[in-house]
C-alpha cells in the first residue's frame, strides 16, 4: 500500500508541474505580442537638411530675442488717486474690481484695482505695471506716459530680475512718451533704427510684460504703416502709428518692437480689440516719433511742439480733381484759426500743403508729425498748391498748449451726394451742439439712410459750411448751390463736426 501512494504521489505531483508549465508558457505567449506592441520604435525626425531654413530662422530668432530680451525692462508704479466713496460698505453687486491684470485698451495693466459707490474724497493708492526699453547704458529708459502716469514710486525690474528705483525725467501726453532713469552702469541697450525705412511684411518682434508675464517676447510682420490717430477727443494727438500682427497685450505698453537687425523702431503702445485682449491689431509709435520727443525729454524735461494753427486732411482720389490736383498726395486745410501762425501767415481753406521745407508731404499725418517736432519760434517753408498755382509760404510756428487748436489729420469719409434736409443755425442750435460763433452755413436735420449723403459721412448736427469752394451763409444758399451741380457731377463740401471741419465729397448715385 506504502508503495501504491509513493506512485500515485508521484503521479499527482508531476501533473500539476506540468498544469503550471503549460499554464506559464500560455500567459508567456497571450502577453508577448503586446509587449512587442508598446515597444515599437517611434518614427524617426526629419533630418537637418530637410528644415534647413526652418532650423536657421529659429537661430537667427533666437539670437535676436536673446540680444534685446536684456534691454527690455518691467516698470511698477505706484499712484495716489482721490476716491469718492458713498454710504456703508456696498455690497458686491454695488462694487466693480478689475482683476490682477485687467485690461486697458492702451496697454497699461491697473491691479488690485476697487471702485465703490462715492461718498466722501478718500485718498487710495493703485498700482500698474508696464514695459520700457532701455537706450543707453547709462540708464535712460523710454515707456509710455500712460504706463507712469500719476506715479509717486516708479520701480523697475530687470531681465535679471533685479529691482532698481527709476526716478521720472520727463513726459509728453501728447506723443504718449515718457522717459524714466535708473542709477546703474554699462546696462544692456537697444539701438534706434530708422522707421522711415519700414515696409509692410518685415519681421518684428515685439518685447514686454503682457498680463504681467515678464519678458515676452512675440513675432509676426509690420501689417501697415502711417495709421492715423484713433483719439478723436484731441486731435493734435499725431498719428503715423505702425499696426503689427506681432501679439501685443495690456502690460506690453512702453515694450520695444525691433526689426530682424535687432534696431528699436517702435514702442508699444495700445491695441484695438473688442474684448480688449490681442485680436491682431496692436500699434507702436514710430522711432520717427519717438527718437527726437526722448531727446528733447532728455535735454529739457519736457516737449514744447510747434504749432500752425490749421486743421488738415488727406488729399484723396475723390476729392483732389476739386484743388485741381493731378494726383492724391498732400495735406488740405481745412480750418483756419485767424489768429494762429497759418493764419497769419495767410493760409487758406483749400490750399493743399505739398513741401515743407523742400521736401514732399504725402498725406495729412506725415505734416502733423513733422510739424510737431519742430520748436516753437522756427520758421518753416511750406510748398502751397492754391487754386491750380503753387506759392511759397513762410510760417513762423508757436508753442502748442492745451487752448489752442492744433493742426489735425482727419480722415476723410465715404462719398455721395445728397439726401439730407438742413436747418438755420439759431442760438440753441448753438448751444445744444457747441458751434463757435464764427461757423456759419446750414446744420444738418435729417440724413435719409442709404443716401448719398448717408454715403458721405453725413450724419445729423453736422454743418455744412462751403459748397464746392464757396462759403455758404444759410440752408437756401447751400441747398441752391447743390442744386446747381451738375446731374452726375460730384460735390465737394466742407463740413463742421466735433470742433474741426473736413471736405466731404458728395457723389451722385444715379
Amino acid at each position: 500500500m506504502n508503495s501504491w501512494k509513493k506512485i500515485l504521489t508521484r503521479r499527482l505531483l508531476v501533473a500539476v508541474v506540468a498544469a503550471v508549465t503549460v499554464g506559464s508558457l500560455a500567459a508567456y505567449e497571450f502577453a508577448k505580442p503586446a509587449r512587442a506592441a508598446a515597444a515599437a520604435p517611434a518614427a524617426a525626425p526629419l533630418d537637418d537638411n530637410s528644415v534647413a531654413a526652418l532650423l536657421s530662422l529659429d537661430h537667427a530668432m533666437e539670437t535676436l530675442a536673446a540680444r534685446v530680451t536684456p534691454a527690455v525692462v518691467n516698470v511698477t508704479v505706484t499712484s495716489k488717486t482721490t476716491a469718492q466713496q458713498q454710504g456703508n460698505d456696498p455690497s458686491q453687486d454695488m462694487q466693480q474690481f478689475f482683476a490682477p491684470f485687467g485690461g486697458n485698451p492702451f496697454g497699461g495693466t491697473p491691479f488690485g484695482r476697487q471702485f465703490i459707490v462715492p461718498r466722501q474724497p478718500q485718498q487710495r493708492v493703485e498700482h500698474g505695471l508696464g514695459s520700457g526699453v532701455i537706450i543707453s547704458p547709462d540708464g535712460y529708459i523710454v515707456t509710455n506716459n500712460h504706463v507712469v502716469e500719476g506715479a509717486t514710486d516708479i520701480r523697475v525690474t530687470m531681465s535679471n530680475r533685479e529691482v532698481l528705483s527709476a526716478k521720472l525725467i520727463g513726459t509728453d501726453p501728447l506723443t504718449d512718451l515718457a522717459v524714466i532713469k535708473v542709477n546703474a552702469p554699462n546696462l544692456p541697450s537697444v539701438p534706434w533704427g530708422d522707421s522711415a525705412k519700414l515696409r509692410p511684411g518685415q519681421t518684428v518682434l515685439a518685447f514686454g510684460n503682457p498680463y504681467g508675464f515678464q519678458f515676452t517676447v512675440t513675432r509676426g510682420i509690420i501689417s501697415a504703416l502711417n495709421r492715423a490717430n484713433p483719439d478723436a477727443t484731441d486731435r493734435r494727438k499725431p498719428g503715423e502709428f505702425i499696426q503689427t500682427d506681432a501679439a501685443i497685450n495690456p502690460g506690453n505698453s512702453g515694450g520695444a518692437l525691433v526689426d530682424a537687425r535687432g534696431e528699436l523702431i517702435g514702442i508699444n503702445t495700445f491695441l484695438i480689440s473688442s474684448n480688449g485682449s490681442f485680436s491682431g491689431m496692436g500699434f507702436a509709435i514710430p522711432t520717427q516719433i519717438v527718437e527726437p520727443t526722448v531727446e528733447a525729454l532728455i535735454r529739457d524735461g519736457k516737449v514744447s511742439h510747434g504749432f500752425i494753427g490749421i486743421g488738415i486732411s488727406d488729399v484723396t482720389p475723390d476729392n483732389a480733381k476739386f484743388f485741381q490736383m493731378s494726383n492724391a498726395s498732400g495735406a488740405v486745410v481745412t480750418q483756419v484759426d485767424p489768429d494762429s501762425p497759418g493764419g497769419k501767415a495767410g493760409l487758406k481753406i483749400g490750399d493743399v500743403v505739398t513741401e515743407l521745407n523742400g521736401k514732399p508731404v504725402a498725406t495729412a499725418g506725415e505734416l502733423q508729425m513733422q510739424v510737431g517736432q519742430k520748436r516753437p519760434g522756427d520758421t518753416i517753408q511750406l510748398g502751397v498748391m492754391r487754386d491750380g498755382k503753387t506759392a511759397d509760404v513762410p510760417v513762423t510756428l508757436e508753442a502748442m498748449s492745451a487752448a489752442n487748436g492744433s493742426a489735425t489729420a482727419g480722415d476723410e469719409h465715404g462719398k455721395g451726394r445728397w439726401g439730407l434736409s438742413l436747418g438755420d443755425i439759431n442760438s440753441a442750435a448753438r448751444d445744444q451742439m457747441q458751434i463757435p460763433s464764427s461757423v456759419h452755413g446750414a446744420v444738418v436735420e435729417d440724413v435719409q439712410p442709404g443716401s448719398p449723403a448717408d454715403n458721405a459721412g453725413l450724419q445729423r448736427g453736422d454743418v455744412i459750411v462751403e459748397v464746392n469752394r464757396h462759403p455758404e451763409q444759410s440752408p437756401a444758399d447751400i441747398a441752391q448751390a447743390l442744386s446747381n451741380v451738375p446731374r452726375g457731377q460730384d460735390a465737394l463740401v466742407l463740413v463742421w463736426s466735433n470742433g474741426g471741419n473736413t471736405f466731404r465729397v458728395l457723389r451722385p448715385t444715379e
